[in-house]
């Protein structure tokens, strides 16, 4: 009987590996996306700053391997066999989940598939235990699934979808307000400042956000805590005077500096968040079997209790990881396919439209527009001239190749 639970670790761990290489793949492009369309940087560079941030930020991966042991389910209600076939059909169906949508070239969430995958099979294995109970009705379904922080899981994805597309809009709003279309003269006047606001601002997110739940923030809470001020403003005067010798220097716009550290970033994040879609669940599994092994106890009774506790990540494991994340982004051809479909959709002239409008859409621009009539109504005209001058933009339209054209990934 042990044999087949190593087999499943081995199988477990087997589509681990296939689910880095399908995840990276689909969600690798969301944080390139940025700095491809953008054609400031090669893309060797580009994949070049990625890639550190990959490895650096799997290395250093936080503690959010929790979501996968006890984020969505009550562990102790499961005994070690039930919780082995639960985390063999979440890695089953996140692999096929997302090489579908990367074969159709549609990008989506590893996070939001995890989650739902650990939900749906927690639910499936709770009811089969319910319904071999003579005491359990469908009404003790809640006593399995960790309500409280499965909610606030799912809450914090939809959330994430509305501020992200919120402060999107607020943000590209204020910088070509600022710079408009003509955005070479405003450079000189105020680029400076605002590469030294930027990177002041991708500081923040990195080290002072970013580094909390990491190995390494316990040696650096001390000097970190309380003074966030003094290390934004010598972040800012640093950054501000870096903006001013390279563009002295190299005669060229400090964005080019602003999307690098941003790519860095934003690579970073995504693996130190993300790791935990692609390892979490090989990580419980392993500790589950690791557990039960030494116990002598048969596998339909021993409670799975033990992953309520904390457990340490394995830093080998993550190097692992990382690396594999970082061969992927440079080698994957969806990822390619994944890309075309994002730039396609961000790209600001009228061109080939890849997907058509639907009652959503409308209703987002309807109301946009709505809102800006209102608000014209209260601005004083010299206001609104000069708003108007800094979004009027020369008429341009490209083709459907221009408009997904993509750089080779290696």
């Amino acid at each position: 009987m042990e044999n087949i639970y190593i087999l499943m670790i081995v199988a477990i761990v087997v589509l681990a590996v296939a689910d880095i290489i399908v995840g990276v793949s689909n969600d690798a492009i969301n944080f390139l996306n940025s700095a491809i369309g953008s054609k400031a940087l090669p893309m060797k560079t580009i994949m070049v700053v990625a890639s550190l941030g990959i490895f650096i930020g799997a290395v250093y991966s936080s503690g959010l391997m929790e979501v996968a042991r006890k984020g969505i389910f009550v562990p102790g209600e499961f005994y070690f066999d039930e919780i082995m076939i639960i985390f063999m059909a979440v890695m089953i169906t996140d692999i096929l989940l997302l090489d579908f949508f990367n074969t159709l070239g549609l990008p989506t969430s590893t996070t939001v598939s995890i989650v739902f995958n650990l939900l749906g099979a927690a639910i499936v294995m709770s009811l089969i235990k319910i319904s071999g109970s003579e005491t359990e009705t469908i009404a003790d379904l809640g006593n399995y699934i960790n309500k409280s922080k499965a909610l606030t899981i799912i809450g914090g994805i939809l959330l994430s979808v509305v501020i992200a597309f919120s402060v999107g809009a607020i943000v590209q709003w204020i910088s070509r307000l600022i710079f408009s279309f003509q955005y070479e003269k405003q450079l000189r006047n105020f680029g400076i400042i605002f590469g030294g606001v930027a990177l002041t601002s991708i500081t923040y997110f990195i080290f002072l956000k970013g580094l909390k739940g990491t190995p390494i923030y316990k040696e650096l809470k001390g000097s970190i805590e309380g003074n966030e001020v003094i290390i934004l403003l010598t972040a800012f005067i640093g950054w501000t005077l870096l903006s001013f010798l390279f563009e002295k220097l190299t005669k060229k716009t400090v964005l080019l500096v602003v999307i690098a550290v941003g790519t860095f970033g934003l690579a970073l994040a995504f693996s130190g968040n993300d790791l935990v879609n692609f390892i979490g669940v090989p990580m419980a599994a392993y500790h589950s079997w690791e557990a039960w092994s030494v116990s002598g106890i048969d596998p339909s009774n021993f409670s799975m209790e033990i992953l309520d506790a904390k457990m340490p990540a394995e830093p080998f494991l993550l190097f692992i990881a990382g690396g594999i994340m970082v061969v992927t982004l440079w080698f994957s051809k969806k990822a390619k396919t994944v890309a075309e479909t994002e730039i396609s959709l961000s790209r600001q002239t009228e061109t080939h439209e890849k997907f058509q409008p639907n009652m959503l859409s409308r209703s987002i621009v309807k109301g946009s527009t709505l809102l800006s009539k209102y608000l014209v109504a209260v601005i004083p005209n010299s206001i609104n001239s000069r708003i108007e001058r800094s979004f009027k933009e020369s008429k341009l339209l490209i083709t459907k190749d221009q408009s997904i054209k993509l750089l080779p990934l290696i």
